[in-house]
């Protein structure tokens, strides 16, 4: 908390590559601070922290507005086409420590393409690294953002559609981050509105955590 006026929330962006994690990280700041665009290789190298401006209107306390800041964190994908697994992790996790040492991570994000099904083998590579960054109540702090939903839509699937059809790969996925889950589009840029829905979701897995932030200390092994 910045002032009894205002709220932070600390976020991480995790993901393979082209999932759109770097463009979920620009919607959620309302911004461009990230490099998001197709490559046949990993367009993010290192960790890079954003900031939003006051956010008004998405949180009341008390009877009383708050004003809301939006702290991202945007990652190298894993797996990387340049970086190893343990420098990727090693760069997220000394990134972690120097940006919310303090303060605490609200929520970790992990990024999956609402338009691609979710095989075992990349479940199983993605919980694994969790664990490995975020320790073991990595579940209690670990939410999914299903990108290119715009996609899935064109397709004729509506979320609850999509769910009803998803991988049971995903599905458990999501019930072991507790439904956990938000749809975004990939989109150049979402509205004002989408992005308060999107960032009440937020607020609202952070709440039902009862406000606890995971504190991480980075040590080499």
């Amino acid at each position: 908390m910045a002032d009894s006026n205002e709220m932070t929330i600390n976020l991480v962006v995790l993901g393979r590559t082209q999932t759109g994690k770097s463009a979920a990280g620009n919607s959620l700041l309302g911004s461009s601070d990230f490099e998001s665009h197709r490559s046949p290789s990993s367009v993010t190298t290192c960790c890079s922290l954003g900031r939003s401006c006051r956010i008004s209107g998405i949180i009341r306390r008390n009877s009383c507005e708050l004003a809301l800041r939006i702290r991202v964190l945007d990652t190298p994908s894993y797996p990387h086409s340049a970086l190893s697994k343990e420098q990727v992790r090693d760069t997220v996790s000394s990134a972690l420590a120097h940006h919310f040492g303090e303060e605490g991570l609200h929520l970790a994000l992990l990024v999956l393409r609402a338009d691609l099904p979710l095989c075992p083998d990349e479940s199983d590579h993605a919980i694994q690294f969790l664990q490995e960054l975020l320790g073991p109540t990595w579940k209690d702090f670990t939410a999914v953002l299903l990108t290119h939903a715009d996609k899935a839509k064109e397709a004729g699937f509506s979320e609850e559609a999509y769910l009803h059809s998803a991988s049971s790969t995903l599905l458990s996925l999501l019930s072991s981050v507790q439904h956990k889950y938000i749809f975004l589009d990939n989109q150049k840029s979402i509205i004002k509105e989408e992005r308060a829905i999107v960032l009440r979701k937020l607020l609202n897995f952070v709440r039902q955590n009862k406000y606890r932030v995971l504190l991480l200390k980075h040590s080499k092994e």
